[in-house]
């Protein structure tokens, strides 16, 4: 058994334990592996596991290695065929970059804007795409982080505006809880983040906000607890990471 292998059953057990302990089937939580800064090699090694969804942070790093995954993502892999591969972008994305992120990503969960969203909404009708997004909201205090502020006349708008970008597909909401905190901070973090979606779907009736992309390796157990349906994992999945040195899209 190889590496991947071993972490995969040992992250798929603890994952089942979580949602025991929150009363949850396992099929109410979806696995996304974050493979940012891993070679395409690694995403292959984990499509034949049978993971199926990806997460990059960057345009220009996922651009680089597309084609070493283009047939799991196409379906022509006897595995794949059923069920392709999908890589979703989950880092910031600069507006000006948004064409190329439809082109090469199967969705994009980090839009923050309501200018990028409008870019987005352009780049994928010019290639007759239907691209599923998530809003990602900001609840850290951190400055690094990305984001809408939940209660900014920014994030007012963009709900108001998505429902009629008829080439976005708006799924739910997307955060990063504080780093190095104390568990209770992150929970209420996550406790937000699912608050805030129940008022947004109560109020903007033609949003579908189903998605609670919430919870990494070190809390994704508390995030299960708090609802979350998609949990991103890398460093617990692929083993530490090598740092990016290229640019910083």
């Amino acid at each position: 058994m190889t590496a991947l292998a071993e972490n995969l059953e040992r992250l798929e057990e603890a994952i089942g334990r979580a949602c025991r302990a929150a009363g949850r089937a396992r099929g109410d939580v979806e696995l996304m592996a974050v493979s940012k800064t891993y070679a395409a090699e690694k995403i292959v090694e984990a499509a034949e596991l049978g993971l199926r969804l990806f997460g990059e942070n960057r345009v220009q790093e996922f651009a680089s290695k597309a084609a070493g995954v283009k047939e799991w993502r196409a379906g022509g892999s006897n595995a794949a065929a059923d069920a392709p591969v999908l890589v979703h972008l989950i880092g910031h994305l600069q507006s000006n970059k948004a064409a190329r992120a439809v082109e090469i990503f199967d969705a994009v969960d980090s839009v923050d804007s309501l200018k990028l969203a409008e870019r987005l909404n352009e780049a994928a009708g010019r290639l007759g795409k239907k691209l599923p997004v998530l809003i990602e909201v900001k609840l850290s205090p951190e400055e690094t982080k990305a984001g809408l502020a939940p209660e900014s006349q920014a994030a007012a708008e963009l709900l108001e505006r998505l429902p009629d970008f008829e080439n976005l597909q708006t799924r739910g909401l997307m955060t990063i809880a504080p780093w190095g905190v104390q568990q209770d901070v992150t929970r209420a973090c996550f406790r937000s983040l699912r608050e805030w979606r129940d008022k947004w779907a109560a109020e903007h009736g033609r949003l579908k906000l189903d998605v609670l992309s919430m919870g990494m390796s070190g809390d994704f157990a508390i995030a299960i607890e708090e609802g979350a349906t998609r949990i991103r994992i890398g460093t617990a999945l692929f083993g530490k990471r090598a740092p990016w040195t290229g640019d910083e899209s």
